[in-house]
C-alpha cells in the first residue's frame, strides 16, 4: 500500500478500531438473519418484527462482543492518590 493510500485509510478509520467495525457488519447480518429465519409471527415482537430494530440490535451486541476483543492497553503509569500518614498508622 502506498504512503497516501495508508494515510486516506488512516483517516477515514479514524478511531474506530478495524475489529469493531467488523462487530458491527457480523452483527447487523445476524440481527437481520435472526429477523427472516425465527423472527416474530404474529408481529408484536417489538424487536424481531421489524427488520430494521432486528439489524440494529444485531449490530449493537456484534459490537459489543468484537469491542471485548479490541485488546485496549494497559496503562502501567496509573496515578494513585496520595496516601494519608494519619489514616494508616495505629496510635
Amino acid at each position: 500500500m502506498k504512503e497516501g493510500k495508508l494515510n486516506l485509510f488512516n483517516k477515514k478509520i479514524g478511531k474506530i478500531r478495524l475489529i469493531s467495525a467488523l462487530g458491527l457488519v457480523v452483527g447487523a447480518i445476524g440481527g437481520y438473519l435472526y429477523y427472516s429465519q425465527i423472527g416474530c409471527v404474529s408481529g408484536t415482537c417489538a424487536i424481531t418484527s421489524n427488520p430494521w430494530m432486528s439489524t440494529a440490535w444485531g449490530a449493537a451486541f456484534g459490537y459489543l462482543v468484537f469491542d471485548m476483543f479490541n485488546g485496549k492497553k494497559k496503562n502501567e503509569s496509573t496515578p494513585t492518590a496520595p496516601v494519608d500518614d494519619k489514616l494508616t498508622t495505629m496510635k
